[in-house]
């Protein structure tokens, strides 16, 4: 009888252990929505990303300027500012790693202080993209040449 008990016992930690492996393997798939700003055109687009087209962002860091295409803007370079992960928890530039950290803030991504001097501990995520972030936040820093900001058509009062 203690057998099979352990024999029983045995094939459920098996089982469990392995359903764990597998939802956790599903859980890392990563998906960004990715906000890319035009700084000379005043534009913005989202580009959503998922899977394998999101694995080039895995580990980079705030401030890495990269290779547009990944966001489909060819011959482009854009510059990573900032993002958030699901729960809004910002991220900052001088907090390393990739993991949640409670900090003291007197300013700055995370934290508008109301009094002058004034400081607060809060939460924020390191500098380093992990699959736990769903934001991130870019800018193009450089254009292909010949290529121009599209001009803002003049709006015509409505009467």
């Amino acid at each position: 009888m203690c057998i099979e008990q352990n024999i029983f016992h045995k094939s459920l930690i098996e089982r469990a252990a392995n359903f764990i492996l597998r939802w956790r393997v599903s859980q890392q798939m990563a998906k960004f929505k990715v906000i890319v700003s035009d700084p000379e055109a005043g534009t913005s687009k989202v580009v959503e990303l998922e899977e394998a087209r999101a694995a080039p962002f895995i580990g980079r860091r705030l401030g890495e300027i990269i290779d547009g295409t990944v966001v489909d803007l060819p011959a482009h370079k854009v510059q990573i500012l900032g993002g958030s992960d699901k729960d809004g928890v910002p991220m900052r530039g001088n907090v390393h790693g990739g993991v949640r950290r409670r900090v003291v803030l007197s300013g700055g991504a995370g934290f508008s202080p109301k009094k002058k001097g004034e400081r607060r501990r809060k939460t924020v995520r390191g500098s380093t993209i992990t699959d736990e972030i769903a934001q991130i936040n870019m800018k193009i820093v450089e254009k292909p040449l010949g290529v121009k900001a599209p001009e803002a058509k003049p709006q015509q009062p409505t009467t």
